[in-house]
């Protein structure tokens, strides 16, 4: 048996080494935000021939004579009358900022729905907090990544991305119950042996599953990144990003955070 819980300052590490940059990136330069949140305008057309990318300063992306624009209001109309325009899609900017706004209601709803749900499905409020550390765990990994994507890359943030963001919560504590769950199967039966031993032991028989339930994720979202396109690109990395989190969460940040706190519990009533 792997004894997980002798390494929990290793895996502290590594979630640094990916929070620390993305967090720092976060604060100091956000998120770029798309039209759907600033407002905007959204055009895809199709010439009859070819055109030369220096004529095209506005597009960012290319495929089969098919264009993608995103301007401001208004000036949609300055594109070439030759050109057949296949999507136009107009956000104001009091509709992006209502957008924004629900998207951000919506993730703390989430968030606070989860932490009751899992405190009182364990009766343990120490489970729901751990899961809840978890799932923030893995929603800053996603805003980090996004944004040195940002600044890099100059990726934006929108609607599809908000819909990933929304999934990761629910994938982390999907994969955290599992492990939980077979915790405290364990420790009703026995309640001599040590909690960080029964953690293994659940991490053990758990981490099998775990694996193969999300390499058959990230498989199928490797593979519409490279044939899905350029429309949903970015939302699926967003949901790779958050899977690969949301697996290494569950048992290298839930599962000691967890041990950590029993362990502060037996050593308060000690004193």
């Amino acid at each position: 048996m792997i004894r997980f819980s002798k390494y929990y300052w290793v895996y502290f590490f590594i979630s640094a080494l990916v929070l620390v940059p993305g967090v720092y990136s976060l604060v100091r330069f956000g998120l770029r935000q798309s039209i759907d949140f600033t407002g905007g305008t959204l055009l895809e057309v199709s010439f009859d021939k070819p055109v030369e990318e220096s004529l095209l300063s506005q597009a960012v992306k290319t495929s089969n004579n098919t264009y993608l624009f995103r301007m401001k209001p208004g000036e949609s109309e300055k594109v070439a009358s030759t050109a057949t325009i296949l999507r136009n899609e107009t956000v104001g900017p009091v509709l992006g900022s209502e957008l924004l706004v629900k998207s951000v209601v919506a993730a703390v709803l989430a968030i606070f729905g989860i932490f009751f749900y899992v405190a009182y499905a364990f009766r343990n409020v120490k489970f729901g907090a751990s899961a809840i550390v978890a799932l923030i765990h893995d929603l800053l990994v996603v805003l980090g990544v996004y944004s040195l994507l940002g600044v890099f890359l100059g990726v934006e943030v929108d609607t599809l991305f908000v819909t990933a963001f929304l999934t990761t919560m629910s994938f982390s504590v999907h994969d955290t119950i599992v492990v939980f769950d077979r915790i405290r199967e364990y420790r009703r039966r026995d309640e001599k042996t040590a909690f960080d031993q029964i953690a293994d032991r659940a991490l053990n028989e758990t981490m099998g599953r775990s694996l193969t339930n999300s390499f058959t994720i990230v498989f199928m979202l490797l593979s519409l990144i490279l044939m899905g396109g350029e429309t949903i690109k970015w939302f699926v990395v967003a949901l790779l990003v958050g899977t690969i989190s949301g697996t290494y969460s569950s048992p290298f940040v839930a599962t000691p955070i967890l041990l950590l706190w029993d362990w502060w519990e037996k050593k308060r009533k000690s004193r």
